[in-house]
């Protein structure tokens, strides 16, 4: 697989960890999924961690601050998707119903980012390239595989995702309950997808981070092994991905997939 470098607009370009325990949260994605770290220095609020897998940058994490607790900011995973403009697609944001939660701000010369919440509650990152264009590497074991909104209310997230990035969304009925699946395409290519949140979850929209595994059964068996969490247990969508949803034991909600074809 090629090294990235550089996101079309309107695709998922980073994922990024906040977590309350940065040395756990390395030693156990370390075990799962091979990463090695470089540190970057975040002036007072700490060390910005960058993950690495055979040099190659996957994605970062930081330790949540004493301010972002006092926010109520949860343990997660964020999503970047790379812009042109990252103040203009603040405007067109709040235009379609969206909320400005941080920024924006420049990242020194590496590029100017902000922090959306949509309509329903989940909240998007948004990243303007200046020298750092995102993820060296996706879709390889280890790597980001796929980003998914677990949606409250998909319908009215449809069109803030289609204004805001100019997504089509494609639907399909689910081969297991029935439900529709949406995937966001930028061109022909899917960009991400979307579903709406399983029945008696009571949890809130958020976008869900799948990492690529070379076999979910046995990185499933190994994420137990590390203290993680079961929320759904490796399951295949037939034709497609077997995967698993899981929770580190810092309290971060992620995914694990292989691709079926």
């Amino acid at each position: 697989m090629p090294t990235f470098t550089q996101h079309a607009v309107g695709t998922f370009c980073w994922p990024e960890c906040a977590t309350t325990d940065a040395q756990g949260s390395k030693r156990f994605y370390s075990d799962l999924l091979g990463w090695t770290w470089k540190e970057s220095p975040m002036g007072p609020d700490g060390i910005y961690y960058i993950a690495l897998l055979d040099g190659r940058s996957v994605g970062a994490m930081f330790q949540l601050d004493e301010g972002m607790k006092k926010m109520a900011v949860p343990p997660n995973w964020g999503s970047y998707v790379t812009v042109t403009n990252v103040d203009e697609s603040i405007a067109k944001a709040k235009s379609l119903g969206g909320e400005l939660m941080m920024g924006p701000q420049d990242v020194n010369d590496l590029g100017r980012m902000a922090v959306l919440r949509d309509p329903i509650g989940a909240t998007i990152n948004l990243w303007q390239p200046g020298t750092m264009h995102g993820a060296d590497m996706l879709h390889e074991p280890g790597s980001l595989g796929w980003t998914q909104l677990n949606a409250t209310d998909p319908a009215k997230a449809k069109p803030f995702y289609t204004g805001l990035f100019g997504w089509k969304a494609e639907d399909m009925q689910s081969p297991g309950d029935g439900s529709t699946y949406t995937t966001w395409k930028v061109g022909s290519e899917g960009a991400g997808g979307m579903m709406p949140m399983p029945p008696g979850t009571g949890a809130p929209s958020h976008w869900l981070v799948y990492w690529s595994v070379a076999d979910t059964n046995a990185a499933h068996k190994k994420a137990e092994s590390l203290g993680a969490k079961t929320f759904v247990p490796p399951t295949d969508v037939p034709g497609m991905v077997r995967f698993t949803v899981m929770q580190d034991p810092q309290g971060v909600i992620f995914a694990l997939m292989t691709p079926l074809v």
